[in-house]
């Protein structure tokens, strides 16, 4: 009776230890960061837009051709035994893979807009988002609202350096005045 409680007990922290480790690695990853930006507002406070961003370090993996010199061997046979001699190299490709680390922005929010009614050239809430990525290239995300009340809002980028948003106000078409200022959102440490 005594041997199977110490077998039953050992088999007990062998299990434990087992769970633990499955579970240990799961536990040790790092959580995403999560920060707020705003509220932002147009010049004449009729469209306002804040929200957060979560950032989340990532791996994938990245396909590429792996360049490399193979020698042209020149083989021949003397007294039995086989002799070679590199007469020169070539170049050769394989399709290999590696992983690569990023870094992903998610922003989401809301844009509200307090004046629906009134001069069509400034019926709609906009918010141009500005993304500057870690090369120095610039491109922009653009939202409106045209109805009462807030709309979510959101995009996520990789590798991003800053992000600022302005908030204005305009038609369907485009932001058209009442710009506000360029207010950041997001920069890396």
């Amino acid at each position: 009776m005594r041997f199977i409680k110490k077998l039953l007990v050992t088999g007990g922290v062998a299990a434990a230890l087992i769970t633990g480790a499955v579970v240990a690695p799961a536990t040790a990853s790092a959580s995403p960061f999560v920060g707020h930006w705003g509220p932002y507002f147009s010049a004449d406070h009729k469209a306002e837009a804040e929200g957060k961003f979560v950032v989340d370090h990532e791996k994938k993996k990245v396909w590429y051709w792996e360049k490399f010199k193979k020698p042209i061997k020149k083989c021949w046979w003397e007294h039995g035994d086989k002799k070679c001699k590199v007469v020169g190299w070539k170049w050769e490709k394989k399709w290999t893979w590696k992983w690569e680390e990023y870094t992903k922005i998610s922003v989401k929010g809301e844009l509200t807009n307090h004046k629906w009614w009134g001069d069509k050239k400034y019926k709609c809430a906009w918010a141009v988002f500005k993304i500057e990525d870690l090369d120095g290239h610039t491109s922009f995300e653009k939202f409106k609202n045209c109805h009462k009340g807030g709309d979510w809002i959101g995009f996520t980028e990789t590798n991003v350096n800053t992000i600022d948003v302005q908030v204005s106000r305009g038609n369907h078409f485009g932001p058209k005045g009442f710009f506000g200022p360029w207010s950041p959102v997001y920069a890396a440490a």
